[in-house]
């Protein structure tokens, strides 16, 4: 899923936050989250849940199939 990357990447840079931050906050690995962003590889439901509500999008638009919101750093 290049394009889930490609948005939880875009998401983390306009708000500023490290890998760290977002790991902590959805409490996971710094490393599982790394690998989310490099499309290494791809995270279970609950956590897809948890990084949607966490950035203020819906799961549409972190896999892709929605736009990401125009000011990625206000949420939706």
């Amino acid at each position: 899923m290049k394009i889930f990357a490609e948005n939880l990447l875009a998401l983390r840079k306009a708000r500023k936050l490290t890998r760290q931050v977002v790991a902590d906050a959805v409490r996971i690995s710094s490393k599982s989250y790394e690998r989310y962003e490099k499309d290494e590889r791809d995270p279970s439901l609950p956590v897809l849940c948890i990084l949607a509500d966490f950035y203020g999008v819906t799961l549409d638009q972190l896999a892709g199939r929605a736009p990401l919101p125009e000011n990625p750093d206000k949420g939706v």
